[in-house]
């Protein structure tokens, strides 16, 4: 994305916004939600590759430090406390849909740290709402950021949520829908609704497909998971990503 907005092919024409939704996946679904973790991430993936020998073949194999690096994320905190994610799910949700799906990307990359890097569980929910609190305020406090007008969610209001069930049905509709396209693996991307992107393609890749968007000037589809999250169409021509909000980050 950063370099087709910073290199734009037709900046006298076009002005180039991208819309992000993040899908819900969840790696253990069978976690109990009501455990802030159940374990951490290495003894869960020793025990997913048969043992330690295992484990060290798909640390080769996948590369999964480097891929972290070009992500920005330097160092993975492989101790990390996993958990059921549907809480953190329907909160990123939610906040995308109150505040515009900017805001939910700032959230997103607060919580990436929190759990890759910092190894907090993403169901420790008092835990949450006191950074997910801290991020909403710092990014809807920027210059033009809040544009929904809505006041920004207390700490005590997130956990409230958390411990709520708003937002439920529309990540078990995503998670059917993923199921349905064959999507058992991420990190996965979906391109104008029609075109699947392995998460470890190179960055090259995606700017192939973007610049063929940018020359076409227009989007030919559009996005199949935003009707089944409840993600209004006026959120998504506002877009996540812009040069401006690069500018403001």
């Amino acid at each position: 994305m950063t370099e087709c907005l910073t290199n734009p092919l037709h900046p006298e024409s076009h002005i180039l916004k991208f819309s992000v939704i993040r899908v819900p996946f969840f790696l253990e679904g069978d976690y109990p939600e009501h455990l802030s973790h159940v374990e951490t991430n290495r003894q869960r993936l020793i025990k997913k590759w048969g043992g330690e020998i295992g484990w060290e073949r798909q640390k080769r194999s996948h590369d999964l430090k480097g891929r972290g690096r070009k992500a920005g994320i330097p160092h993975f905190n492989l101790d990390r406390l996993t958990s059921n994610t549907m809480a953190s799910h329907r909160l990123i949700q939610h906040v995308g849909k109150r505040y515009g799906l900017g805001v939910s990307e700032a959230l997103y990359d607060v919580l990436n740290v929190y759990y890759f890097v910092d190894g907090h569980a993403l169901n420790d929910r008092p835990r949450l709402a006191k950074v997910s609190s801290e991020a909403l305020t710092r990014a809807m406090t920027k210059d033009g950021s809040n544009k929904s007008n809505n006041p920004i969610m207390t700490e005590e209001e997130i956990l409230k949520f958390l411990e709520g069930s708003e937002g439920r049905k529309e990540i078990n509709k995503a998670r059917d829908m993923l199921h349905q396209l064959g999507i058992h693996s991420i990190p996965q991307f979906i391109i104008e609704g029609n075109t699947l992107v392995n998460g470890a393609a190179e960055w090259d890749t995606f700017v192939e497909c973007f610049r063929a968007i940018e020359e076409r000037g227009k989007v030919a589809g559009g996005p199949i998971f935003a009707d089944i999250l409840g993600i209004e169409k006026e959120l998504i021509m506002e877009g996540s990503h812009s040069l401006d909000s690069m500018a403001a980050a």
